[in-house]
């Protein structure tokens, strides 16, 4: 199983980014999809989530109104757009999968299936 995040870089505070985390070697649609991000001296933190079909999808407050999570099941990838970002947004950005939402979305890290490579986003101010 490869999960392959792309889309970092470095923006502007107020800009945009898509991240997409493409995976192979799993039944993506089989699997709920997650954004985590780890910023420099924190604790890996939840960002964002997505169900089976995308129907249903899950924010950290910090993001929520900013950020959407969204999927494609045809393409097995799975999209974060990222808008009104800020310094504070600055952090490795990591997808995930697991069968299980819950999993995601209550950080059981000990727990999920597959963790993909990181991809950095820095905002400056």
């Amino acid at each position: 199983v490869q999960l392959q995040a792309s889309g970092g870089g470095l923006v502007q505070a107020g800009g945009s980014l898509r991240l997409s985390c493409a995976a192979s070697g799993l039944a993506f649609s089989s699997y709920a999809m997650g954004w985590f991000r780890q910023a420099p001296g924190k604790e890996r933190e939840f960002v964002a989530a997505a169900s089976y079909s995308g129907g249903s999808t899950y924010y950290a407050d910090s993001v929520k109104g900013r950020f959407t999570i969204s999927r494609d099941n045809a393409k097995n990838t799975v999209y974060l757009q990222m808008n009104g970002l800020k310094p504070d947004d600055t952090a490795v950005y990591y997808c995930a999968a697991d069968p299980t939402a819950p999993v995601l979305i209550y950080s059981d890290y000990e727990r999920v299936d597959y963790w993909g490579k990181g991809t950095l986003v820095t905002v400056s101010s």
